[in-house]
């Protein structure tokens, strides 16, 4: 995406779609700048399982931004031998809950052509030897051979090096910064201390605070984020390769041997003070931790190391919001769940938009004025989009 002159962008947010967005522009010749609150990859990029999928049912397009997606994590870790060690395909295994049936989910990926395999009780152990077979539903369980994880963090810090290679500038610590508008024009940031930045466009990738940022200039997007939290546990001295998402908790290694954990029972735990503050109950990460025990093979014992809590960005009708901005020049915004899956594939798709100002057809359904002038958070139930988990 060559330009004829350097093109000055301001890109909001340390998560992996701002540094994918950031490495991406520079990448294309623009200068960027790459501004955070706080740290890089401090917010809900830190606190993701990252599991890496198009799995389930789910609408076509975004099926196809999915597999998408996947095709660039491939094309990276072959540009990136070393990402080895963050990133990985060594296959998911989901099952469904008593009383349940995944059998209609697997049929639906089959049909769409998606890499799946029905696995019986005693076929698990040739397929994910990790996994205690046990604890699967007795119908079995469904093996996604091409699926698998990634650790943003490192995977963040590796494309914030090539954006700083390509001549980026990166701002840390810059506090709560937002858009400069003047004349319904995207002019630059003002920074948390009041430092104005100029450019010719801006990009808005601050995760579950996009809806606050656009509606503090007058847009509105339906929202769903909830409060959330992921569990790090100690190391293991087991080898877990495979990625679970089972009905009572969710599993993936990490670069360092130790194990990522959530579900959506624990999540809704969490207690939000008045004040925003988010406790995650003691009972909840115990239950993680024996749920995720009872999963893997020989039923190691697990303990905490830290939680992760935050707020998990979802937008209002669970698909992505991807795309300029409609009623103000210059700025463009990212705001979606799965960013893990969606995180080098947006980035680049949004960077094209920007520099050649075509959007792309991969990202004609997911553009913020499908709302209309008119939408509301309430006006899209909570929860009433997602007929399978996304993480």
């Amino acid at each position: 995406m060559p330009t004829t002159q350097p093109t000055r962008v301001i890109v909001i947010g340390g998560g992996i779609l701002g540094a994918s967005t950031a490495a991406h522009l520079a990448g294309s010749g623009a200068q960027v700048t790459l501004v955070t609150a706080g740290s890089l990859a401090d917010g809900a990029s830190g606190r993701s399982i990252a599991w890496l999928n198009s799995s389930g049912d789910r609408s076509a397009e975004y099926h196809y931004l999915r597999l998408l997606a996947l095709d660039r994590y491939r094309t990276w870790s072959v540009r990136h031998p070393e990402s080895r060690a963050y990133l990985r395909f060594d296959g998911a295994l989901k099952w469904a809950a008593p009383g349940e049936s995944f059998r209609e989910t697997f049929g639906f990926e089959r049909a769409g052509g998606y890499d799946a395999v029905w696995l019986e009780r005693d076929e698990i152990a040739e397929f994910a030897p990790d996994v205690n077979p046990d604890a699967v539903a007795d119908e079995g369980a469904i093996y996604n051979p091409g699926e698998g994880w990634v650790s943003l963090p490192d995977l963040i810090a590796a494309l914030v090096d090539e954006a700083v290679a390509d001549g980026a500038r990166v701002i840390e610590h810059a506090g709560e910064s937002r858009v400069d508008v003047q004349d319904g024009v995207a002019t630059g940031v003002v920074l948390g201390d009041g430092t104005r930045l100029a450019a010719d466009q801006v990009v808005l990738a601050t995760g579950p605070a996009v809806p606050a940022h656009l509606a503090a200039l007058g847009v509105t997007v339906p929202d769903a984020t909830p409060a959330a939290f992921v569990l790090f546990t100690d190391p293991v001295d087991v080898e877990v390769r495979t990625v679970l998402n089972t009905p009572r908790v969710a599993v993936r290694p990490t670069p360092d041997g130790r194990l990522v954990l959530d579900a959506d029972w624990a999540e809704q735990s969490i207690v939000v003070g008045d004040d925003g503050s988010l406790t995650v109950p003691e009972a909840s990460v115990q239950g993680l931790l024996d749920e995720a025990s009872k999963v893997l093979a020989g039923n190691p014992r697990l303990s905490a190391q830290r939680v992760g809590a935050g707020l998990k960005p979802i937008p209002g009708d669970g698909e992505p919001v991807v795309g300029a901005v409609p009623s103000i020049d210059g700025l463009y915004a990212l705001f979606t769940h799965s960013g893990a899956t969606l995180g080098l594939i947006l980035g680049e798709l949004l960077a094209e938009e920007v520099l050649t100002g075509s959007p792309s057809p991969v990202t004609r359904t997911f553009r913020l004025d499908r709302f209309g002038s008119d939408a509301a958070p309430e006006a899209v139930p909570t929860g009433a989009w997602a007929p399978v988990p996304q993480r």
